[in-house]
């Protein structure tokens, strides 16, 4: 029962030593509210997290995302030319760009790509 109390005792004494060793030599002094509040992305943390956003950022995120997977897809199809046939890689590659252009063409008449109304 003693070596498992020492066992225990031990380790959070040099724990708390060090803790407070480091506490007590750090440079960091001064409390800031900046330095000490997460970024938010311009949003201020401290006000009320209600207040409106602009659904322009949140289209212009979904779009890039949707283009950003559609290179990844793309990419890799060119170094499958070589193993496949050409006929089929051809009509799929045709269809995949066909089905991306219509989404684009549908963002641009709901008007998702206008910055002013």
């Amino acid at each position: 029962m003693y070596i498992c109390f020492i066992m225990f005792l031990l380790p959070l004494t040099i724990s708390l030593i060090i803790i407070t060793i480091i506490s007590m030599t750090s440079k960091k002094m001064t409390m800031n509210r900046e330095k000490n509040s997460p970024f938010e992305c311009g949003f201020d943390p401290f006000k009320s997290s209600r207040l409106p956003f602009s659904l322009q950022f949140f289209l212009i995120t979904i779009i890039f995302l949707i283009f950003d997977v559609e290179i990844a897809l793309l990419l890799p199809s060119i170094i499958i030319l070589y193993t496949s046939n050409f006929l089929l890689w051809s009509l799929t590659l045709t269809f995949f760009i066909i089905i991306l252009l219509l989404g684009l063409y549908h963002e641009w008449i709901n008007g998702a790509l206008q910055w002013t109304l």
